[in-house]
């Protein structure tokens, strides 16, 4: 399972997080904007020295860093009904993991604000892997952390077209993908099933002859 907008919101937290930031550094609107900006793809330590000089910010880059760490995991959340299906999964036979890019901190600190990894059987990101989304060797990684090698009977689920399903289709993995109302518009691939919502997407797995229960 892929962890940013698939597990969770991560697009919401981050919003959420930047309007606090900027309040509490009473920031104008514009360079709120800047902030916001600066994470929404990808946010890594350095940023924040960047965002530490452009803004005038009086805290250092290492502070800044340690704020977001703190304040973004205090706005992520992942729902009782996503958590449960998670469990009915592994009831199911079904061995769980995360699969996610970014730092390992901050990662995560979301992963147990979000209250996930009681829930999975492992976890593998791509600081920690040494490798990204879609590099094969992360998903093999990834795999081997849920005990069993690649090729095999296994899925990937998550939002990105090119780092979750293109990625995991490469390397023989098949996909859902989690599409939050999007429509696919990614030529000459498809995945193997499209789901509107993970809890969806699990329920599907949940449908599969891999599932004992």
């Amino acid at each position: 399972m892929d962890l940013d907008d698939t597990l969770i919101s991560r697009r919401e937290a981050v919003t959420a997080w930047a309007e606090d930031f900027s309040t509490d550094r009473r920031l104008s609107a514009e360079d709120a904007r800047t902030v916001v900006d600066a994470v929404r793809e990808r946010a890594q330590p350095e940023i924040f020295e960047t965002l530490r000089a452009t803004l005038g910010l009086a805290e250092s880059a290492a502070e800044l860093w340690e704020a977001y760490l703190v304040g973004l995991a205090a706005k992520v959340t992942c729902d009782s009904e996503t958590l449960t299906r998670l469990d009915l999964l592994r009831a199911a036979g079904w061995s769980v993991g995360v699969l996610t890019n970014g730092a390992a901190d901050i990662q995560r600190a979301k992963l147990t604000a979000a209250g996930i990894l009681d829930h999975v059987d492992a976890v593998c990101i791509s600081e920690e892997a040494g490798a990204r989304k879609p590099e094969p060797e992360v998903f093999r990684t990834a795999a081997a952390r849920c005990g069993f090698a690649l090729p095999a009977d296994a899925w990937m689920v998550g939002d990105n077209p090119m780092t979750d399903i293109a990625g995991a289709s490469a390397t023989g993995l098949r996909t859902v993908w989690v599409s939050a109302g999007s429509t696919w518009a990614t030529p000459g691939l498809v995945p193997d099933h499209i789901s509107s919502t993970i809890v969806e997407a699990v329920d599907f797995l949940l449908g599969r002859p891999e599932s004992t229960q």
